[in-house]
């Protein structure tokens, strides 16, 4: 019995690249409450500690990655962007893509309910993961754990429907008083109802990105995106 509930963590951590020095602290961080009321008379601790530390550490993590990665972002919207990315919607998506949910200990009353597929028990269960990773292996790991399963999230724009690019684009250009920003639509194809649109920012008549969207203001945004990192990627100091 205990054999085949060690098999599916050594494959978990087979898969994620991280293995544990202190597998009991894995374990603990898929122990739910109501598996360790159904064995008292065994020393299992549940993942609600863990959970805390977990949230605080992906909350740090997240931050100093956003910070670092959009230097021109207002504090406001970073503090947007990262409730988005630390919502509970987002950590169970983390959780189903690493399959986590196979791999936590109920007790049968929760099972029975569909525990194993509730998002705030997935949810917690990736936090408590993330603090157990933290507390054996240290804070680099972790960010490379999230490097692997979060950040890539970001890089591709999975969060940008809460970032506002072209705010962040007139702030620069106005900044550094270059000159004036203007949208066009290049392209539009597509039936009515799949339209995809193509738009193109320029300063001063010179291209500063592309993007596309199901919108026009989609399209924009994302050539404001493309803008920027253009923008900062020129502007960064030779070493």
């Amino acid at each position: 019995m205990n054999r085949a509930k060690e098999n599916p963590f050594k494959e978990m951590q087979k898969n994620i690249g991280f293995f544990f020095a202190d597998e009991k602290l894995l374990k603990q961080a898929f122990t739910h409450s109501s598996y360790v009321n159904e064995h008292r008379r065994k020393p299992y601790e549940d993942n609600e500690r863990l959970e805390f530390l977990g949230d605080a550490v992906l909350e740090l993590t997240v931050s100093k990655f956003l910070f670092k990665k959009y230097p021109h972002m207002s504090e406001g919207e970073l503090t947007k962007l990262r409730a988005a990315i630390v919502c509970e919607p987002s950590l169970v998506e983390f959780a189903n893509e690493l399959d986590f949910g196979k791999l936590i200990l109920l007790g049968k009353g929760e099972e029975l309910t569909g525990g194993r597929e509730r998002p705030a028990l997935l949810a917690d269960v990736f936090e408590a993961f993330v603090g157990a990773l933290y507390l054996d292996k240290g804070i680099d790991t972790v960010i490379e754990f999230l490097e692997k399963v979060v950040f890539p999230k970001i890089n591709a724009g999975a969060f940008s429907h809460v970032m506002d690019f072209k705010s962040q684009l007139q702030e620069l250009v106005q900044r550094d008083g270059t000159g004036v920003i203007e949208y066009r639509v290049l392209h539009e194809k597509g039936p009515a109802h799949n339209r995809e649109f193509v738009s193109r920012v320029s300063l001063k008549g010179e291209e500063l990105g592309i993007g596309t969207g199901k919108s026009k203001k989609e399209a924009e945004q994302h050539a404001a995106q493309e803008a920027l990192a253009k923008l900062k990627e020129k502007n960064r100091p030779v070493t």
